[in-house]
Formats: C-alpha cells, structure tokens, sequence
C-alpha cells in the first residue's frame, strides 16, 4: 500500500480525479475559443485574398454648389460680418496667492438694490442667477486657448477675458456689454471677416452700469459692414431670433431660438433693465453681441443668462434695442453719460395688492415716501397717493412709473396724474436729474452720486452690521463682527480668500464690532504690512470654528 500524503484529508487518487473533473470544462472552453479565432482569421484571410467583382459598384460624386438658402442662413450673412469678438486685459495684484473658491449663490444678507427716484429697498437677488460680470462673461475662463491660468509668483498677472460686440456704424462706433470692459486696462477688437490674429485697439466712448450697455470705437481707414437695430416693441412672444457672438472664443458663432417672453426682470429691484429673454443657445463670450430678428435686425443685446452650471440651460436674455438706442444716443453724446430724470419719490419694488386696493381702489402705484424739496414734494404730491398716469400715459407698475420717468431730460416738464382718497388729481412736475437727486438726499456730491456702487477701501471688501439672523445662526453675539457683503476682484481680500457671506472678528488682533470701526482699522493699514483676518466663514452652523485668514498687503 502507497503511503497517503497530506492533501487535505483526500486520498491522492481522488485528489487528482477532482483535479481533473474541475479543469476540464475550462479546457473544453480554451480549446472553443482558439477554433473560433482560428476560424475568424481564416474567413478573414480568405475574404481579403479572394478576387471580388466590383465592376457593378457605383462612383460617388458630390454635386456642384447650390446655394439652397434657409431664412437664418439669409440673416447670418446680413448681420455677422458686423459682429466682433472684444479681447481685454486686466491687471491683478498678487496673484500667486489667488486661488479658486467654489461659486457661490448670492447672498440674502447682501445690500439689497435701491429702487429709482429715492432709493427704496427692492427684494435682493435671484439664487440662481450667475453673477454677470463673472459668471457669465468671467475672467481667465477656462478651456479658451491662450488664457493664462497664473502669474509669476511675487509679481502682477494680466488677464485676458473675452466677449462680443456689435458695429452700428460704418466709422466704428461699437455697443456691447459694461461688463465686457469694465476695469479694462486694454481693450483689442477683432473682426468676424479676418484672421484672429489681426486686431484692432479700442477706445471706450461711454458707458452706463445701470443697464450695462458700452460704447466703444475702433479707427480704421474703410467703412466697415454695421448693424440696423430693429424695434425691441415688435417682437413677439414666439418670433424666432438669432444669438451671434463668440461663446468660448469661438467667432462667428450663430445659434437659433425663439422669444420665450418679454419684459422680464431678473433681479428684482433694479431699474432699468427689463429684458428680452430667449431660449437661443447663449454661453459665456456671446455677452455683448446681437440678439437678431429675421428681417436681421437688432432687437437686442445678449447681457445674461439663467444657468447653474455657468452654461447654457434654455434661458438667455437680453437687453432691448429701444433701450439700446436711448443710451446709445447719450454715450456718444459731448457729456458722454446717460442723464435720467426723477421725480423725487419711493415706492414698493414688489406689487402690493392690499396696498393698492386700499390707496389706489386696485390701480397705480403708491408713494411710500417723497423726497424733501424735491420736484414730487414741491408740486404737492405725498405719500399715500396713487400715481395713475405720467406724460399722458397710463401707470400700472413701477417699472412702467420709472421708465417714462426717466426718459425725460433734467428740467422738463410732466403731467403726473394720481389718486387721493379715491379723487382723481392732476399736476405738473419739473424733473430734476436723477444722479443729483439721489446725490442731495444720501449727502453726496455730484461726483460722489456718479458712482451708486459700494466704494472698497484698500482691502477690497465692502462690509455691513451682521444681520440678526446671520448672528443667531452663526452663534455671535450682538455686536460681533461685520459681514462682508462684496470682494473686488483681483483684490488683498480676494488674495487672502475671503469670500461674500463671512463674518469678519477681528484684524490684527483689533476686535471688530461694526462697520464704522472696521474702516477705521483699515485706515491705519499700510503697504508691507502683514494682516490676519479672524473670521466666521459662510455656509458653517453654530457649532464652527473661527478661522485665520492672512497676507501682505501690497
């Protein structure tokens, strides 16, 4: 008898029986897999070796050119070769400590936007609305060949960034968007009919932040193809319309849409910019170009879109040939500015029906307030009444108040009619300049009342008193901190990464405890010095740490 070997407890020969039985199948398989490539290498090799008649098989050919012209193929043509692509560039300080935070939505606590003709609160932002000046046109975008993506450390970057524009004129006067060359130390058009690498350098006529229209010129020794604007008014809900620009860097782009609705108001509060809004593909670098109708005219200019990608998502809108026109014909003006009128009143940015059903029987606007000495308080109006007409035009909303309003000069006259204790009234009132007005009532000067933006002070932030339920929710107590309510872009704040939303502690040791003292502390900041911010960053709960946040400032 064979002694057994340690198998595990098998005997050998069962051992290699079941060796046996278990590799059989997967040698029946290999042995089925080699037939069958063996067998598809010999019907390939026979198929390529074997002599094939092919003397039946047709000759293709490609037929002579024939113009089969579509009616958006028949606009392109008319309209882009007056469609440039704008290439700007700007400076920014340190920017080997910038680095990219996550988007972020608008924040609630932010300062909300004065309505016209007094400056009454409208509502704050829409949480899905991009930024527009970054967002949607951005700064260093990526994936646009030759966009740098950083700087030398220690030292400054130039930023490139990229949009569109429009000619109207066959001498080179250009409309796009403020945003497209807003802080731009240089600005390159280039032309949809030449070669990228020919460009010409631009010059800023004017500009208007309130409906963020530009106006810039190129000098060049021929008459160059221009645009017809078209009237925004004629369009109609569901008239198709062509988007025309440079989405990406990409020029001579042409998308197809429809108008998906008129009027709109986006960020509710602001005046002056009720839109057209269309569903043609409009993507980051179409800011500043055409919106076209089919007979190829203008009918708008592409501002923004409605997105959380930062990318097409079926909603663009733009802003209105009409409105195109009126500050169009300002800019070029010898005072190169936008005058607005205003009546010296405040009124709710939001419809009210209560209201007006109590004040006005269901019709006009209310006056919540009238400027002291200004036109309204001077020809007797008070708050209270109900404004149901201007210049002989029926009034329904604010906005229809505030845009014939506006559209009068400083110094003419326009008949207001109202309601008061349900008896129709009627008055004239001088219009005075709206930038003065506002001006006189926040204690500005005229130069001061041009710019209504925040100003920033050296650190690049604006701040205000930490709202009470930003402070319960971040577990502060009163009078801790300022919240920073906007950080400039290319900014010390910016560098260092604070972000919209946080709550500013401390600089340098030095508790802070509202806005008058924050500014005071940055007052005292020089060139060189270090400073270290403690804050309560955004999106963090009750239980968060405080966090360090420091640099040198420049």
């Amino acid at each position: 008898m064979e002694p057994l070997q340690d198998t595990g407890g098998l005997p050998q020969n069962q051992m290699t029986n079941s060796k046996r039985n278990r590799f059989a199948p997967l040698f029946v398989g290999s042995v089925t897999i080699a037939l069958v490539l063996l067998i598809g290498t010999v019907l390939t090799y026979t198929a390529r070796a074997k002599n094939v008649d092919s003397a039946d098989a047709p000759q293709l050919s490609v037929p002579a050119v024939h113009q089969h012209e579509t009616e958006f193929a028949r606009v392109a043509k008319v309209v882009e070769p007056a469609v440039v692509n704008i290439n700007t560039e700007s400076t920014i300080k340190n920017p080997h400590k910038r680095l990219h935070r996550m988007p972020q939505q608008p924040n609630p606590n932010a300062p909300d936007e004065d309505q016209d003709n007094g400056g009454n609160p409208g509502s704050g932002g829409n949480g899905n609305m991009q930024d527009w000046f970054e967002r949607f046109f951005g700064q260093n975008p990526e994936g646009i060949p030759g966009m740098p993506g950083g700087g030398p450390n220690g030292g400054d970057m130039t930023s490139q960034s990229l949009g569109s524009g429009v000619i109207v004129s066959a001498n080179g006067y250009i409309i796009t968007n403020f945003h497209v060359v807003d802080k731009a130390d240089r600005i390159r058009v280039s032309l949809m009919g030449e070669s990228a690498a020919v460009s010409y350098p631009a010059k800023v006529i004017g500009t208007d932040r309130e409906t963020d229209l530009a106006v810039i010129k190129i000098e060049i020794n021929h008459p160059l193809p221009f645009a017809k604007l078209g009237n925004s008014d004629s369009m109609q809900v569901g008239d198709w319309v062509l988007a025309i620009g440079s989405p990406f860097g990409l020029k001579s782009t042409v998308t197809a849409g429809i108008v998906s609705a008129k009027g709109r108001n986006i960020v509710p509060g602001r005046q002056f910019q009720s839109f057209i809004q269309t569903d043609a593909a409009i993507n980051p670098g179409n800011s500043g170009g055409p919106l076209v109708n089919m007979e190829g005219e203008v009918i708008g200019i592409n501002t923004a879109i409605y997105t959380e990608s930062s990318g097409y998502q079926g909603v663009g809108f733009a802003m209105p040939s009409n409105t195109i026109a009126q500050v169009f014909n300002q800019l070029v003006s010898p005072a190169h500015k936008v005058e607005r009128g205003s009546i010296g009143i405040t009124f709710s940015a939001e419809p009210q029906p209560a209201v007006t059903r109590m004040y006005g029987g269901g019709k006009g606007v209310i006056v919540q307030d009238v400027t002291p000495g200004g036109p309204a308080a001077q020809a007797g109006l008070k708050g209270g009444d109900a404004i149901v007409s201007a210049g002989g035009k029926t009034i329904t909303t604010g906005d229809e108040l505030v845009a014939e309003v506006s559209s009068h000069h400083p110094g003419d006259k326009l008949k207001i009619g109202y309601l008061r204790n349900g008896k129709r009234e009627e008055v004239t009132v001088a219009v005075a300049d709206r930038q003065k007005l506002l001006g006189a009532q926040l204690g500005t000067n005229d130069e001061e009342a041009e710019e209504q933006a925040p100003k920033e002070g050296k650190l690049g932030i604006t701040v205000k008193s930490v709202p009470a339920a930003t402070a319960k929710r971040l577990n502060l107590q009163p009078n801790q901190g300022v919240l920073v309510v906007d950080v400039k872009p290319g900014s010390f704040a910016e560098s260092v990464l604070l972000g919209r939303g946080d709550v500013i502690l401390e600089v340098n040791r030095q508790p802070v405890t509202d806005a008058d003292v924050f500014s005071k502390i940055e007052a005292g900041l020089k060139p060189g010095q270090d400073v270290v911010f403690v804050v309560r960053q955004a999106g963090q709960g009750r239980e968060a740490a405080n966090s360090f946040l420091g640099g040198t400032l420049p």
